[in-house]
């Protein structure tokens, strides 16, 4: 029998680079791990599903370095709510990039396994119910088709953690393409060389965007290839309905995934004015001011890309603001275009905009489901609400039907539909139950959001759709975990 342990396949390629750009750290032992979860569908696509039992307790736990990994925590800086800081995995340690079995490579990391020279005077840990939030979102970010990392294991430690309240401790195993943030060049640019920036310019291409490497300004197309992940990605957001509430700039991938679950939550009334997150006091990573912030972040990002696209600084500065200057037309035509699909619209023509924004205008007017109105739409049912019931919706409606001619001619418009919009969000009402719950030792709702959520465009004969409590939302707040 081959030992497990030989799946490991690990590159460690990130130690290659300065040695200011992290430090070796090894995660704390837990004394009494448990097991709560472990993602055998994402093991197999890692080709790590033939560990045992008391392999994946040791491993993800922090009690067992993996066979080939030699752990660090990578430094990093960052823009808080628009403020300069410097920072670093506080409470993650990578134990290195794993090779699948077909050739693709995966940052392992574990976050909440102790204190590292980053931490900041705070305990590198998390708390069980924060980890389990994230393995909850992420996994249904990624069957709702979202770039996104992932969570391939929960780990209760045993230990209690100290936040507003004793909780828990926990660690998650994160899985993504890397942990490389806009805020990882905002370091090297502001506290490393000039070489240093060069260098790390290059890894990431090589890494992420090979596709450029012999470009005439490999800086510039660098640029370019994060601005289109980065507005594919918010585009995507936007469909389902997702906030995710902490849009700093160290928690945005270069590589275009959604990271960082932390105060993240799904909209249930359309409201471009929407914020659940607890330090979000000023609306700033509001649902509907997530573009502008993303190009704000984008901003940052283009400026530490500044000392190698020219030796002329303001010629580097005009050639890298013209690029930027396309962000909005860029944006905005995906946005449109996915808004098309959403109400199934194939082949659209400028016109069709005024549907957009009409739908748009009276969902907002009459405080509709966002996920509900275009699930009715897509499955041709009449929601119970203001919206549906009111005469301006329905002369809308019959324009709507008359552009799109639904029949069995209209295949194609139906099916951008169906594989646009999901029937099934995580319900914040459903996920602080399922928390709860978990918090006392019963999981049972928790696996039931798990599968439920595992399907999200999947129509059920017993289909219902998802109501929420009246005033839930109202004084809904979601924390950070820190």
């Amino acid at each position: 029998m081959i030992n497990s342990a030989e799946h490991w396949n690990f590159d460690n390629s990130y130690l290659k680079l300065p040695s200011n750009f992290y430090e070796k750290q090894l995660p704390e032992k837990c004394a009494n791990p448990k097991k709560i979860y472990f993602n055998s569908n994402l093991a197999t696509q890692l080709g790590l599903d033939s560990l045992t039992d008391s392999e994946v307790l040791d491993y993800f736990s922090g009690n067992k370095v993996p066979n080939g990994s030699i752990p660090i925590s990578q430094a990093y800086a960052g823009h808080q709510f628009g403020h300069f800081t410097m920072l670093g995995d506080g409470r993650a340690i990578l134990l290195g990039e794993h090779i699948n079995p077909e050739n693709f490579k995966y940052d392992i990391q574990l976050k909440g396994s102790g204190v590292t020279p980053y931490s900041r005077k705070g305990d590198g840990k998390a708390t069980l119910s924060s980890v389990l939030r994230e393995y909850l979102i992420s996994e249904s970010m990624y069957s709702l088709g979202i770039p996104t990392t992932r969570s391939l294991a929960v780990i209760q430690t045993g230990e209690k953690i100290y936040r507003n309240q004793i909780e828990d401790g926990g660690i998650l195993t994160r899985v993504s393409s890397s942990h490389i943030r806009f805020g990882t060049f905002e370091f090297i640019r502001n506290y490393c060389s000039k070489d240093d920036l060069n260098i790390f310019v290059q890894y990431v291409i090589n890494r992420h965007y090979p596709q450029i490497e012999k470009s005439k300004n490999s800086a510039i197309e660098l640029f370019d290839s994060v601005m289109n992940n980065q507005i594919n990605l918010i585009v995507d957001w936007m469909r389902v309905g997702f906030i995710h509430g902490v849009m700093n700039t160290d928690n945005m991938s270069i590589c275009g995934e959604t990271i960082d679950f932390g105060p993240c939550a799904f909209m249930n009334t359309y409201n471009p004015d929407t914020v659940f997150s607890s330090i979000d006091r000023n609306g700033r990573y509001s649902f509907g001011n997530q573009p502008n912030i993303a190009h704000w972040n984008l901003a940052v990002f283009a400026n530490t890309l500044i000392p190698i696209i020219s030796n002329n600084e303001n010629e580097a500065i005009e050639r890298i603001k013209e690029r930027l200057d396309k962000f909005s037309s860029l944006f905005y035509t995906k946005w449109y275009d996915m808004m098309f699909k959403k109400i199934g619209i194939f082949t659209p023509v400028e016109k069709d905009k005024v549907l957009v924004d009409t739908l748009l205008e009276l969902m907002t007017q009459y405080k509709a489901d966002y996920t509900n109105t275009f699930a009715a739409l897509t499955l041709n049912k009449s929601c119970e609400d203001k919206l549906f019931s009111s005469m301006k919706f329905k002369n809308w409606h019959k324009k709507w039907k008359e552009r799109i001619n639904f029949s069995d001619k209209n295949f194609k418009g139906k099916q951008l539909m169906k594989n646009q919009n999901p029937l099934i969000i995580p319900r914040n009402h459903l996920v602080e139950s399922a928390l709860q719950k978990s918090a006392v030792g019963d999981f049972d709702k928790l696996n039931e959001m798990l599968d439920l959520v595992s399907r999200p465009y999947e129509l059920k004969s017993n289909f219902s759709f998802q109501n929420v409590p009246t005033g839930f939302d109202e004084n809904y707040k979601t924390f950070c975990g820190t």
